[in-house]
């Protein structure tokens, strides 16, 4: 079993999730009392906030390489950056470390294409939905069409994402926001949403809307128990 480098804390409610599904996953491919072999790396997301709203990119970039090499040297076999809006420099974290990156929107994608999705509404901070590093991605190296939500929509999401959902508080009048947002996304012909923030999926469920949902936050968890047993497989098989 190879060894999962985690670079969380952003926010730690996801990165929770990440740590649950990873070795719930783990488990069930194994059986007994397996669990994952990993080692996290948690930054203050405070700081990772007010670089991301100052713009000042150079510096967040520098937090993340931080902590990528710090995983590295830890013995970890490949990094999960276990955020979404934070592959923004992730090209830039590849480039500073000798383990492969599973990038977030390829373990999406692949889904995506399973299910025969070829129109995808996609849900993030503004930052995910608005710049290119994401959805250009999905469009270019997946051949997806992706669709955000109006101006209105998307600061919505954003501000529920950051007042609320960054801080553990789930409220109902929020999940009937972003059911909205996801109808507008319907109506334009979407076929599905990506749940483009690790933190969505802890207000919206597959049984509050009527397309299918891609939670980011499992489908990366799910890539990186794959990657981790690869060489178990050949045995096991």
């Amino acid at each position: 079993m190879k060894t999962i480098g985690l670079l969380g804390g952003m926010s730690w409610e996801s990165s929770s999730e990440y740590y649950r599904l990873i070795n719930q996953g783990i488990n069930q491919k194994l059986g007994g009392h397996h669990s994952a072999k990993s080692i996290m790396v948690s930054v203050d997301f405070e700081e990772v906030k007010q670089y991301q709203h100052h713009g000042e990119w150079d510096k967040a970039t520098g937090l993340m390489i931080e902590g990528a090499q710090q995983i590295e040297r830890g013995g970890a076999d490949f990094l999960l950056i276990c955020t979404n809006t934070m592959h923004k420099m992730a090209d830039d974290v590849q480039k500073a470390i000798d383990i492969p990156l599973i990038h977030i929107s390829d373990a999406t994608a692949k889904t995506i294409k399973e299910a025969g999705v070829t129109k995808i509404g996609l849900l993030g901070t503004a930052f995910t939905m608005e710049e290119e590093f994401y959805k250009g991605r999905l469009s270019s190296r997946h051949g997806l069409e992706v669709v955000v939500p109006d101006q209105e929509g998307r600061q919505l999401v954003h501000d529920i994402i950051y007042r609320e959902l960054c801080l553990g508080k789930i409220v109902p009048a929020s999940k009937m926001v972003y059911q909205q947002v996801i109808e507008k996304l319907i109506d334009k012909g979407c076929q599905g949403v990506i749940l483009g923030c690790t933190e969505i999926s802890l207000l919206i469920k597959q049984g509050d809307v009527a397309v299918p949902l891609f939670d980011t936050t499992a489908l990366h968890a799910e890539a990186a128990v794959a990657y981790a047993l690869v060489d178990e497989a050949k045995k096991i098989g």
